[in-house]
């Protein structure tokens, strides 16, 4: 692979034809909240309701659109995170081509199925997205598929940058687009293609702190491969960005910022609950940045935010919601030891009930580790409005007589 930049607005319109009736022109949505707070003037592109629950499709069925009858029948194969490998296997199952797709071992098990209901042949190997395409290499070698890389090509390229000319018909004078970056096939086809059209256009990155790969490899100015973190953001832990989209991300990126997993996790959630959207961690990092002052100069302006996939993990997301909760204290866990009379527990019913707290549920332990004979532990998990309320109510148990500790 050349790593020289040679991907064109016009391999982009070219891209934006295959791809006429395929995918979705996605909706590009104002957002009063994530806008009150970054204190700029905020629209989502929203491409977690695209096919197949991602941007991926695009770049994924430009690839393999552009194949030749030949390349196809030998079957293709990718490897991924999850988004490219349900791409991959939509765009094969179209053509009627078999594909193989290496997925890292933990996975989201959403991604998993969804992948093999396109019909693809899943091979789960390493922990990250490098060792599982380290794997799709060698199986593409032993048995002569034909590669479609989720990133470093630049047909792939050109299929994502489709979404910047989607974004600057929608929205003329937006003044900037943060992207997620993971291996940097996203943020390359929309800065190639939006600068373009309009080189005035700002172009900022966002990675997670755990793996920044491509951040370290600008900041450095050579290909460094960055041993990271598991992720939230699942989608974008590359330990190592390619050489295709290194250039290019270092010819129109303006700026690469990171986020922590807190942040992403708060971000998540926002979007779940005050913009009504679900967004997987890769696809809330944009939204992150924002919301934590993470980029500087867009006081006022106009700026696209992609919210780049929505396939996350039922079971991942309960885990950010709950831990959502319990940080702005609309939950809590409060234990305490009681005398083992009857009685007794009713009464401590009673008083958190009265302090308009509600009760989700109650362990009472008699044989707790370091509990007197004749008392009770007793642990409960409160729904509460918020910390001044659980402050409140703390009160009123002491003022009670209880000792009692937040969990």
């Amino acid at each position: 692979m050349s790593s020289k930049p040679e991907v064109t607005l016009k391999m982009v319109q070219e891209a934006q034809g295959r791809l006429k009736g395929v995918a979705q022109k996605t909706g590009l949505s104002f957002t009063n909240s994530v806008s009150d707070v970054a204190d700029c003037k905020v629209w989502l592109k929203l491409e977690n309701l695209q096919r197949t629950g991602s941007f991926k499709l695009r770049g994924a069925y430009n690839k393999v659109a552009s194949l030749t009858q030949e390349e196809r029948d030998k079957g293709v194969i990718a490897a991924s995170a999850g988004n490219h490998a349900q791409g991959v296997a939509l765009a094969a199952s179209v053509y009627g081509c078999q594909s193989t797709i290496c997925m890292p071992k933990h996975a989201p098990l959403s991604k998993i199925a969804a992948t093999r209901s396109y019909g693809a042949n899943v091979v789960l190997f390493g922990d990250f997205f490098d060792e599982a395409a380290a794997k799709a290499n060698e199986l593409a070698e032993k048995n002569g598929y034909t590669f479609v890389h989720p990133f470093n090509d630049p047909l792939v390229i050109a299929g994502q940058g489709t979404i910047a000319l989607e974004i600057i018909d929608q929205l003329p004078d937006v003044d900037a687009i943060v992207v997620p970056i993971g291996g940097g096939g996203l943020i390359a086809g929309i800065a190639a293609a939006a600068k373009s059209v309009n080189p005035k256009i700002k172009i900022i990155g966002v990675q997670t702190e755990n793996m920044p790969s491509m951040q370290t490899s600008i900041n450095q100015g050579k290909i460094l491969t960055v041993e990271g973190k598991a992720s939230l953001a699942d989608g974008i832990t590359v330990k190592t960005p390619g050489d295709l989209t290194f250039e290019l991300v270092k010819k129109y990126v303006d700026d690469i910022v990171t986020v922590d997993e807190t942040e992403i996790a708060e971000a998540i959630l926002w979007l779940i609950e005050r913009v009504k959207t679900v967004a997987e961690g890769a696809g809330a990092v944009p939204v992150a940045a924002l919301m934590n002052g993470k980029i500087t100069g867009l006081r006022n302006k106009k700026v696209a935010a992609m919210v780049s996939g929505g396939n996350i993990d039922v079971n991942q997301m309960t885990r950010i919601i709950n831990g959502g909760l319990l940080k702005s204290w609309r939950k809590a866990y409060f234990n305490t030891v009681i005398p083992d009379r009857p009685g007794e527990l009713v009464r401590l019913l009673s008083i958190v009930s009265e302090s308009g707290a509600n009760i989700l549920s109650v362990t009472h332990e008699r044989s707790q580790h370091g509990i007197e004979i004749g008392y009770t532990a007793v642990s409960l998990e409160l729904e509460t409005i918020n910390e001044k309320h659980v402050e409140r109510l703390m009160k009123q148990l002491k003022d009670k007589q209880y000792q009692v500790s937040i969990k």
